[in-house]
């Protein structure tokens, strides 16, 4: 193990990003780390915690930076559960996520026109409609139910299933594959048990997804699969077998992260009710507040890197082999960066947020869950004018490293 000798005490106490109070509360810790120690050995999480913007952006630009995650997750797996790992982790060695330049930019080209805002329009008007159907059924004016249960998570699964192709009649497993391997990524399956089923349905998800990628090129659709590959870059720049493994990625990473971009931006809007009041005024102000909530409390709280090799930055060397969580929560609020940061303003312009990363790895389907989530937020906050929390005191989060996401929001349509 490396070790840290070199390292200076650390300037505050040390907290366990996963212990209860920092999975509810954990921006006051984070701005006083980014404050005292932007980059700050952790020996608790055995990692490099950084916090500020620019020495985030340094190490997003940064080569040596890699973002090859797949070990360490192999690492993680109980003991008994090895066995059943070595294909499950042979597909998210596939994943570009998890990829390094150039082979991250091969595989990313195979998805960049479809993922471009033009081809992504084209599911506005699918969207929208979608929406006010759920709508319809989930949120009816005097009733009480969970706004993330009832409308953040299925609008989102709704249009991505559609994007990807996924026949209606498939949705319930393919939607179960998906929670499963979210935790397998996200390190919520703590359990041998539950490590064993999320890697079981990895293969599940690939299997399904090389038996449609065999149908779509017999009956081609008006989905992403169909695009890719009328452009002919499987089995040319790809092989298919990247390609299917890619879509798993693909298929993972859309819906738990809009659906909590979706309940994020409502809880902040119903709990601030100037801005609440701006959007309703100024429906097109929508995408102001999804952009605020990216920044200020995004889906997302950090992404975790590797020292390929030594890195040097803000006069801290940082180790080859060296975890490194690059802590975009923080960075996000950084004064140095954002002008009043800690203030929800849904008319904030000017710099660049970093709530879907940044270069090579800005996430490709960012167009997409900004779609859905601006439809989403706009529809329901501007056509439900008695929407308010039914539970404000009641709230709780997901205890994820990587993630922030509600485990419900009770509302009062």
């Amino acid at each position: 193990m490396t070790t840290h000798a070199h390292a200076p005490a650390p300037v505050l106490a040390e907290r366990y990003l996963l212990s209860p109070d920092m999975i509810a509360a954990p921006y006051g810790h984070l701005d006083a780390l980014r404050e005292q120690a932007p980059v700050h050995w952790s020996p608790l999480h055995h990692a490099w915690l950084v916090t500020g913007y620019e020495q985030v952006m340094s190490c997003l630009r940064d080569p040596a930076v890699s973002a090859d995650r797949v070990r360490p997750l192999m690492d993680a797996v109980p003991q008994g559960a090895r066995e059943d790992a070595e294909r499950a982790f042979g597909i998210l060695s596939r994943w570009m996520v998890f990829n390094d330049p150039p082979q991250h930019r091969r595989l990313r080209r195979v998805f960049q026109e479809a993922f471009a805002a033009r081809a992504v329009a084209r599911y506005r008007t699918f969207t929208e409609k979608a929406t006010r159907a759920v709508l319809a059924r989930k949120a009816v004016p005097g009733s009480t139910g969970d706004l993330l249960a009832g409308v953040a998570k299925p609008l989102p699964a709704l249009v991505f299933a559609r994007w990807l192709g996924i026949p209606p009649t498939d949705g319930p497993s393919f939607w179960y594959w998906n929670t499963r391997v979210a935790d397998l990524v996200l390190g919520t399956a703590q359990e041998e048990s539950e490590y064993r089923a999320s890697l079981q349905a990895l293969v599940s998800l690939e299997d399904y997804l090389g038996a449609l990628v065999a149908r779509r090129r017999a009956e081609p659709g008006d989905d992403l699969i169909s695009q890719v590959l009328r452009e002919g870059r499987v089995g040319d720049s790809v092989s298919e077998e990247e390609f299917v493994g890619m879509l798993t990625q693909m298929a993972f990473a859309g819906g738990e992260t809009t659906s909590n971009l979706i309940a994020n931006t409502v809880l902040a809007l119903l709990t601030r009710p100037d801005q609440l009041a701006a959007v309703r005024a100024e429906p097109e102000l929508a995408q102001g507040a999804v952009e605020e909530t990216l920044r200020l409390d995004g889906p997302s709280k950090m992404s975790i890197r590797t020292a390929a090799r030594d890195v040097d930055l803000d006069s801290r060397t940082l180790r080859a082999g060296d975890r490194i969580f690059l802590v975009t929560a923080a960075a996000n609020r950084d004064p140095a960066r954002f002008p009043d940061p800690g203030r929800f303003d849904v008319r904030r312009s000017g710099a660049t947020h970093l709530g879907f990363g940044f270069g090579a790895h800005f996430c490709i389907g960012a167009a997409l869950a900004r779609l859905v989530a601006v439809a989403v937020v706009r529809t329901l906050v501007c056509d439900h004018p008695g929407l308010t929390l039914a539970d404000p005191g009641g709230l709780a989060w997901q205890p994820s490293l990587l993630n922030r996401g509600l485990t419900a929001l009770p509302v009062h349509y």
